[in-house]
């Protein structure tokens, strides 16, 4: 008996070391899937160059649109892992400049975008998910409004037209009803 356990106890550290081992391997694994950009970071990266918009909006419904145009510039950072977007033109008479980071979650399976711009002091973050028929990102978020004095529930609709030409539609809710509140095109700059 005595034998018996003197051979399980020098025998148990060596399972205890192989079975913390396969745990390692599999975090490894994991975390290595996580990190690496796939087949959807290269789609992203398609679109990086210089873009023009032309963009619309609409105060409220049934309002008169206005009209603005301007830049924007993608490029992947981080090892390929975000899409960095800087939008840059005129709004209002005022000088306007946006930054957006899309990135796609490898564990989630949904994008997730950040958006600031000159024209407030906040952050709004959405996420959703990309539908290969249609070629679109939907994205939902919230986005505060200060004129109400409160986070307004917002959603965008990201369209891949063709290689060089995308549309980017935002609803927001007015009186409980969602209106399209602004719309824009890209077009590729041609080199």
């Amino acid at each position: 008996m005595k034998r018996l356990l003197l051979f399980v106890t020098a025998i148990l550290p060596f399972f205890h070391a192989k079975a913390q081992n396969a745990d390692q391997q599999a975090a490894q694994k994991a975390w290595t899937e996580y990190m690496t950009p796939g087949e959807i970071h290269r789609m992203l990266a398609k679109d990086d160059g210089e873009w023009t918009y032309d963009l619309t909006y609409w105060m409220t419904p049934g309002a008169t649109p206005t009209s603005s145009t301007g830049t924007t510039e993608n490029k992947m950072v981080l090892g390929g892992r975000y899409q960095e977007s800087v939008h840059k033109g005129n709004m209002e008479g005022m000088p306007f400049e946006g930054h957006s980071l899309l990135g796609y979650d490898n564990a989630k399976k949904i994008f997730q975008n950040t958006w600031a711009d000159n024209m407030g002091t906040g952050i709004m973050l959405m996420e959703g998910k990309w539908d290969d028929a249609t070629k679109t990102i939907t994205l939902t978020g919230k986005s505060y409004d200060p004129m109400l004095g409160k986070d307004v529930e917002m959603r965008q609709v990201y369209k891949i037209v063709d290689d060089d030409h995308h549309t980017l539609e935002m609803y927001t809710p007015v009186a409980g009803k969602e209106f399209k509140n602004m719309e824009i095109r890209y077009t590729r700059k041609k080199m």
